[in-house]
């Protein structure tokens, strides 16, 4: 079991504001509300704590995909991102045959189950040829509530959320489906009009799939599926702030029209995060990544994101200039409620496990802490490269 430290003298982010000069407890794998007499004093003076954060969308990294690698190989690309500070995080799929995603279900159930990834997310097949982006064309088909009810059961009961494109044939059955059964239903690369992207939520879809990509574009006459997603408070946006998916100007409409408790960041991150540049493969194409922007080969449409979230944390505070407590919200508590874990992961508060970020005054990784355990120890000379 993980020795009993008290973490002091950094800026502490709490749900309800940030604490200078705080102090955290861990007594094994949970925040405790008093320390014992034996425990370790950790100081932070000058840095920041802030909950471990929550990736409800990611597809690798370290070289490593959750679609198509091994045990080890799924398991590599889940270290990495913990290196950077995400102590929780959903493994997404990309578009494939249908046994074969039945059967990567059954492999990420397991690692779900030992409690290495908290669940699975089937991004394709089910999505429309319109907004296809990096999925192959000639394996999507259309939600067929029994293909969609074929994938849950697969996920044994880890199965967290399944990105649609609700307009097509299934579509809302599958919504419904879907919501009966405890899972996401997210919309997202879709060529559905605001009327039908209205019918989805009202059936039960409540996250739009990294927001404003792959999807029409915000019209005046035809505002088509973001006005319809940013209005409705049923629905949590994913943004993805690398600065290659979105301009500055369109991730602060969707903060000023959401609000900071509708936004979950997210890495859409695929192999290549935390490993460099190079060829890949996601899925059955083949990506080059250049200068960290990931690319198809063939056609050059965005590929997913080269993206961390302690990156996306900077940026955030550094060049969007949200608040720090609003970057955590993004990043921690609001995906950390979406998945139904925000009673023990999310945010630093008694009970919860040990999860957590330290971060220097220029916001980059100096510590990371998961269930009580260091993967990145503070003052010890343990760099992130970013």
């Amino acid at each position: 079991m993980a020795a009993s430290k008290v973490l002091t003298g950094a800026r502490v982010v709490l749900p309800t504001g940030t604490v200078a000069a705080g102090r955290v407890i861990v007594d094994g794998t949970r925040i405790a509300g008093s320390a014992p007499e034996t425990a370790e004093t950790v100081d932070l003076s000058g840095q920041w704590l802030v909950p471990g954060f929550v990736d409800i969308h990611n597809h690798g990294g370290g070289g490593a995909s959750f679609t198509s690698g091994t045990v080890e190989d799924v398991l590599t690309g889940v270290r990495t991102h913990r290196l950077h500070g995400t102590t929780t995080i959903v493994a997404s799929t990309v578009t494939g045959e249908m046994d074969f995603l039945a059967q990567r279900a059954g492999l990420l159930s397991e690692l779900a189950e030992q409690g290495d990834i908290a669940g699975i997310h089937f991004e394709g097949p089910f999505i429309s040829p319109c907004r296809k982006g990096a999925h192959s064309e000639g394996l999507l088909r259309h939600p067929d509530p029994a293909d969609v009810r074929k994938l849950v059961d697969a996920a044994r009961g880890h199965a967290k959320m399944v990105t649609l494109a609700t307009e097509l044939p299934g579509g809302i059955d599958s919504v419904r489906l879907l919501a009966e059964h405890g899972v996401i239903a997210a919309i997202g690369h879709t060529d559905a009009t605001y009327e039908q992207t209205v019918e989805a939520i009202d059936a039960g879809a409540t996250v739009a799939t990294h927001l404003y990509n792959a999807m029409p574009g915000l019209g005046h006459r035809a505002p088509g599926p973001i006005a319809a997603l940013l209005e409705d408070e049923r629905v949590t946006v994913e943004l993805i702030n690398d600065g290659t998916h979105l301009h500055p100007a369109a991730l602060e409409l969707a903060f000023h029209r959401a609000g900071a408790d509708r936004v979950a960041f997210i890495t859409d991150a695929m192999d290549a995060a935390g490993f460099g540049d190079g060829r890949y493969m996601l899925g059955p194409l083949e990506v080059e990544v250049r200068d960290s922007v990931a690319r198809l080969v063939e056609g050059g449409s965005i590929a997913g994101s080269t993206l961390t979230q302690d990156r996306a944390f900077k940026r955030s505070v550094t060049v969007d200039r949200l608040s720090v407590e609003d970057t955590v919200r993004a990043l921690s508590a609001n995906p950390a409620k979406l998945l139904g874990m925000y009673d023990t992961v999310g945010s630093l508060e008694p009970g919860k496990y040990a999860d957590l970020v330290v971060l220097d005054a220029e916001f980059d990784v100096k510590g990371v802490m998961r269930r009580g355990e260091w993967v990145v120890a503070p003052n010890e000379g343990h760099p992130v490269v970013l």
